[in-house]
């Protein structure tokens, strides 16, 4: 990676703690994290279970306030939640009253930005990107889970963020539909032109998508090591036949392997 190329999103030595009232115990959550991002990646985040991953998410969104270190994007400090970043997260918590371009642009509503046509503009434009073509006025209980999911995509995509936060989005999908997203998902985000983080505890999803793989520590996490995935950048599912694949599939596995006993280990000798 060039490293004179400006990050979309950069954190630095980014520290957060939460405090428990009732147990009187301050928990270490994230411990010097260091990552960039760049314009156009995507870039997946995998760790032992617990270990922070969400939490950091959540602070590059400005929902949860760090305690030390920074977090930028486009250079600008993060400090609340913007209109730069969206997120998308594992339950699509769409309005069942609306139908699936009053979803769309709901958000666009609230900004009060756009023109009534533009707004419907936008969300036509939306739906078809994300393969809804012939479903605008349908409700979400008329469609599938991984309709659902799409529509989630079209309305954080509808203000046009500069970053996709995405938390786990197809956890909640059968294998074969999760499958089938992670394709369309690629195809969204290359058409979109957007950079994303994203959330998995599925290693072989990681790969598949991203760019690049950064593999979180156990808690309190900082990142381990972050695995750049050479293989082509138009990918279809036979890839996760390649041998390639298999190699980082098992380096990445490894890595959390080891962190997760090293978390078991201190767990067990009482460290927070």
């Amino acid at each position: 990676m060039d490293a004179t190329r400006q990050p979309k999103l950069e954190a630095k030595s980014v520290k957060l703690a939460f405090y428990n009232e009732r147990m009187k115990r301050r928990l270490q959550v994230l411990d010097g994290i260091d990552l960039k991002v760049f314009e156009g990646e995507l870039v997946a985040i995998v760790g032992p279970s617990g270990c922070g991953k969400s939490t950091f998410l959540n602070a590059v969104d400005g929902l949860s306030k760090i305690n030390g270190g920074e977090i930028r994007v486009d250079g600008k400090l993060v400090t609340a939640p913007g209109p730069d970043r969206a997120m998308v997260f594992q339950q699509d918590s769409l309005f069942p009253w609306y139908t699936v371009t009053r979803n769309v642009t709901y958000g666009l509503e609230l900004q009060n930005r756009l023109s009534k046509d533009e707004i419907l503009d936008r969300a036509d434009a939306l739906i078809d990107l994300v393969g809804l073509e012939g479903f605008a006025e349908h409700y979400p209980h008329e469609l599938s889970g991984g309709m659902r999911q799409r529509v989630n995509i079209a309305r954080a995509l509808a203000p046009d963020p500069q970053l996709l936060l995405l938390d786990e989005p197809f956890a909640a999908l059968d294998a074969q539909t999760r499958e089938f997203m992670q394709v369309e998902l690629m195809k969204i985000l290359s058409r979109a032109r957007k950079t994303a983080l994203f959330i998995t505890h599925q290693i072989d999803e990681a790969i598949f998508l991203a760019d690049r793989v950064a593999v979180f520590s156990a808690r309190p996490a900082r990142v381990r090591e972050i695995v750049t995935v050479d293989l082509p950048a138009q990918r279809t599912l036979d890839v996760k036949l390649q041998p390639r694949f298999r190699e980082l599939f098992s380096h990445v596995w490894r890595l959390i392997q080891e962190e997760s006993r090293t978390g078991l280990a201190l767990n067990n000798g009482g460290a927070a």
